[in-house]
């Protein structure tokens, strides 16, 4: 297994050595750039606006009923949800979650193109086919991302804000002054570094097993959820390795 593991990580340097070459053709690369961008990061926005709406929804009201205590100020929860939305969720939760409507997508549609030779057509044209295919996914996500992690942070905040407008758990004052006490502006710049790492991962890793696949659709399937867990087991390594380097 760790051969196996070893020739991966050689097979995928050299695919993304490939990948990282300046394109033949800009004018096309533009254009497909943009449709990326489109497909993967704006179609992604209603997603991530109700799963974040709901997760901090969730959270404001869980750091409500666990930390009432008379030794703790009321707008303790305030301060708790964002600290939690902003480090956490918007970037490393949310992207376990696009890892799998965007890596299963990118790596089905590889996939695809692969077993019905469409990427042998390219290649015999004499374009770098993982050139031309897989960098404006790459780009287009990455650059994307971070407007998805902000939005994100805004909905997790909006959710507890919601809690607080029509419960009675915590009042809006109190809430409001507690997502505004003590912030660290490096914490949102922290979240939006580590989605755009998160997003290189989603894409680069997804392509890779999507360009390989070989067979039929069967294993196009198998492809996209071995792309899945690999991108979400890299994403909670790259975590852990980001958390150590950017917090100390």
């Amino acid at each position: 297994m760790f051969v196996s593991s070893v020739k991966s990580l050689g097979r995928y340097c050299e695919f993304m050595v490939q990948v990282c070459k300046a394109p033949e053709k800009w004018r096309e690369f533009f254009k497909s750039l943009v449709k990326e961008i489109y497909k993967l990061g704006v179609d992604s926005i209603p997603l991530v606006t109700i799963i974040s709406i709901f997760i901090g929804a969730v959270i404001c009201i869980q750091m409500k009923i666990n930390i009432e205590s008379p030794m703790i100020p009321a707008y303790a929860t305030g301060l708790a949800t964002r600290e939690i939305v902003i480090l956490e969720f918007s970037c490393t939760m949310m992207s376990l979650i696009l890892a799998g409507k965007v890596g299963s997508n990118i790596a089905s549609e590889i996939g695809t193109m692969r077993v019905t030779e469409q990427i042998d057509a390219i290649e015999i044209m004499g374009i770098n086919s993982a050139n031309f295919i897989v960098l404006p996914k790459v780009v287009g996500f990455v650059l994307f991302i971070p407007v998805l992690c902000v939005l994100s942070m805004f909905m997790g905040l909006l959710g507890g804000a919601f809690i607080a407008q029509f419960t009675t758990m915590i009042t809006m004052e109190r809430y409001i002054y507690g997502i505004q006490s003590f912030f660290n502006e490096w914490f949102v710049w922290y979240s939006i570094i580590k989605s755009i790492v998160f997003g290189y991962i989603i894409t680069s890793v997804a392509a890779y097993y999507g360009y390989y696949v070989h067979g039929g659709a069967l294993e196009v399937g198998q492809a996209s959820t071995r792309a899945v867990v690999s991108s979400s087991i890299l994403i909670l390594l790259a975590d852990v390795v980001l958390t150590q380097l950017l917090l100390q």
